[in-house]
């Protein structure tokens, strides 16, 4: 038995698909029967028996976060993709991602070991892996570095690590897989997917900003081979392409043959609209559209490496351009 995390979740929900192509027996966790839709439709982008294929999923309703709701999804479970996670950039969301992402971590962690798992994969993320100014390319070696310059979304996502690999030290294989910005199918107003319905309606801003891409495809290939292969106690960094916000925003337009963004953004700019967002958040009390973080690494340049798990595995990724236009062929369905 499977248990995937963040099944409603863009990795989890593609993950889901390729696990029931290979007819895997699978048990996933969802928390509101509205996630339920979104994914099934990440479903109908692979095939046109997508509701056989969902069928194949024992879907049990948890919270991560709570230890009672929890225990039943581990019976009988021997691997876990642990995909669940909360990702934001605004600081007022800092306290609800640790109670996700390190506490409900810790929680998994504990309940692989007491199940007798005997396989964990958990999705990190590049944020979670230290940046070398010294070195071109930021690679799995890259020690952390805790400071001020690091989001909350980094701080917990690394404190996540820690706990996986304390499953490592009691009797369970981990591997670990860090990805850099993922796109793919599906989730339109949410996270990447927010890139393509912007650019479909017209969003005119862009930054030179650069860092790693990668196609969701990729990501849950990767894991896959990763679990069904021998290695353990490993951390990989899964990015395509390095490339600019520029080049990605830009490609989407053409794949949708409207007009590319036309304004660019500079680095005092963001820094000014963050500063508003933040006086705006605190009179109205709504959140933050970009904070000083998300302003940062809009304009700031980091460039990864992936050469250790395509080395490992012998697998090629998919060009970021190719990756763009089979979603954005999805999105118009």
């Amino acid at each position: 038995m499977i248990l995937v995390t963040g099944g409603t979740g863009l990795v989890g929900s593609h993950l889901l698909v390729h696990l029931a192509r290979k007819n895997d027996i699978i048990r996933a966790i969802f928390r509101t029967v509205e996630t339920l839709e979104k994914t099934k439709q990440v479903f109908s982008y692979y095939s046109d028996s997508s509701e056989d294929l969902f069928s194949k999923i024992e879907w049990i309703q948890a919270d991560i976060t709570d230890v009672p709701s929890m225990i039943p999804a581990f019976e009988g479970v021997k691997q876990v993709y642990h995909c669940a996670a909360l990702i934001s950039f605004d600081p007022s969301d800092y306290i609800e991602m640790r109670k996700v992402n390190i506490h409900g971590t810790a929680i998994v962690v504990n309940l692989s070991i007491d199940a007798g798992v005997e396989k964990l994969c958990f999705v990190s993320s590049i944020a979670a892996i230290g940046e070398d100014p010294k070195k071109e390319f930021t690679t799995e070696e890259n020690e952390w570095v805790g400071n001020e310059k690091n989001n909350g979304y980094a701080i917990t996502k690394y404190g996540a690590e820690m706990e996986v690999w304390r499953a490592s030290q009691e009797g369970v294989d981990v591997v670990v897989v860090n990805p850099g910005v993922i796109l793919g199918s599906g989730f339109w107003e949410s996270g990447s997917g927010k890139l393509f319905s912007q650019i479909d309606k017209g969003f005119q801003y862009y930054t030179d900003g650069v860092t790693g891409f990668i196609g969701v495809k990729d990501v849950v290939k990767s894991m896959i081979k990763l679990m069904e292969s021998d290695i353990k106690s490993e951390r990989f960094i899964l990015v395509s392409e390095n490339k600019s916000f520029k080049e990605i925003l830009f490609s989407i337009a053409d794949s949708f043959d409207t007009k590319r963004p036309s304004k660019l953004v500079k680095s005092w700019q963001a820094n000014l609209f963050w500063r508003w967002e933040w006086l705006m958040s605190k009179i109205t009390s709504r959140k933050v559209r970009m904070s000083k973080y998300s302003a940062k690494s809009l304009n700031s340049k980091s460039y990864y490496s992936s050469k250790k798990i395509q080395q490992e595995l012998e697998i090629d990724f998919e060009k970021m351009n190719d990756v763009i236009k089979k979603v954005c062929k999805n999105y118009l369905i």
